[in-house]
């Protein structure tokens, strides 16, 4: 009685001991990890390949990555690169359960993709959504996901840089990207970068290394950009993206025209949103004489230097939003209120 008293005792010393050893940032990682884990899913795609010499249509792995549960509908965000070309995809969740995954929608243009499973809502832990406002340099970072198909793997770092720019898979410049040095590895391509409370920060997207391994050099789609993206991608399949059509002067030919600033109209479409409100392009005169188009310089509150700035501007609207545009015709400052279309 007495041994197993004691033995008792000494459990007992021994578990708060480990415990009280453990650090206040310590627990609380451990907390972030143990909550967020709920949120992560791991995804295989296949293909179908067809033998020239049997005649035989064969299911072909064809990679792996992360993903993480939107809400309790089963809608599952993950990266479209983790699931581009693929004819099956089969998302594991945290109770080590398959479920076949759906594509709902898919943008290659910001690298992102909804899958949907059928599983029960008691399976199902959404993350929670941070804010990319409240971000700095320096501050915690966590990335969750499957590297190299070891499934539910912790990396630990810190904002290395705010505003980075990248191009995505579909050619298209990405903006306020997040640069971290947490691990970032194959096969965490697709899931959650969270912040010390465990919200979610960003889509872990791409490494930046000459060896193809983690160097430090991470990045993440931010998360203003997913919470503007996916429910697009849910509500439409596709990503709803509203501008006035109108074709740009390239800017290198603007500013050999000296004209510093702005973005200046080649063409305005037929019909378009900006040719109902009176905006025109460049054009030649029967006699042979050019006119440059207007010069947009300001859309709202923001100043517009260039074709990229009013294309990133026009980003964060949607067809039907009404902007005001101010532009410079043949040396005199216009304004027009333009109606948004969809592009």
């Amino acid at each position: 009685m007495k041994k197993t008293v004691f033995l008792c005792i000494v459990l007992f010393s021994f578990f708060v001991s480990t415990t009280v050893a453990l650090l206040p940032e310590e627990r609380q990682t451990i907390e972030v990890f143990n909550k967020g884990s709920k949120s992560v899913v791991f995804i295989k795609n296949a293909a179908l390949q067809w033998d020239w010499f049997s005649g035989y249509v064969y299911e072909i792995p064809q990679g792996a990555g992360t993903g993480f549960v939107w809400d309790k509908q089963g809608h599952i965000v993950t990266n479209f690169h983790v699931i581009y070309q693929a004819s099956r995809i089969e998302v594991t969740l945290p109770n080590k359960k398959n479920y076949k995954a759906q594509v709902i929608g898919a943008s290659a243009d910001y690298d992102l993709a909804v899958l949907k499973v059928e599983a029960p809502k008691r399976f199902l832990f959404p993350v929670e959504k941070g804010n990319y406002r409240q971000l700095l340099v320096g501050q915690k970072t966590l990335v969750i996901g499957n590297p190299f198909g070891l499934d539910y793997s912790l990396s630990v770092g810190v904002i290395s840089a705010l505003g980075r720019s990248m191009k995505s898979i579909g050619g298209k410049t990405i903006h306020d990207v997040i640069q971290t040095d947490a691990a970032i590895n194959p096969g965490n391509s697709g899931g959650p970068l969270l912040d010390s409370s465990g919200k979610l920060i960003g889509v872990t997207t791409l490494i930046y290394s000459p060896s193809g391994a983690f160097a430090g050099v991470g990045f993440a789609i931010p998360i203003h950009v997913v919470k503007r993206v996916v429910p697009q991608l849910i509500k439409y399949g596709k990503v709803r993206r509203a501008g006035l059509g109108v074709i740009l002067v390239p800017d290198s030919l603007r500013e050999k025209l000296d004209v510093a600033n702005g973005a200046m109209i080649l063409e305005v479409q037929n019909g378009s949103a900006a040719d109902r409100a009176g905006l025109e392009g460049t054009y030649r005169t029967y006699s042979g004489d050019i006119y440059y188009g207007d010069i947009i310089v300001k859309v709202d509150t923001r100043k517009i230097s260039g074709n990229e700035e009013l294309k990133n501007y026009l980003e964060g609207k949607s067809p039907g939003d009404i902007v005001r545009v101010e532009f410079i015709r043949s040396g005199r400052r216009k304004t027009a209120m333009v109606k948004l279309q969809e592009l």
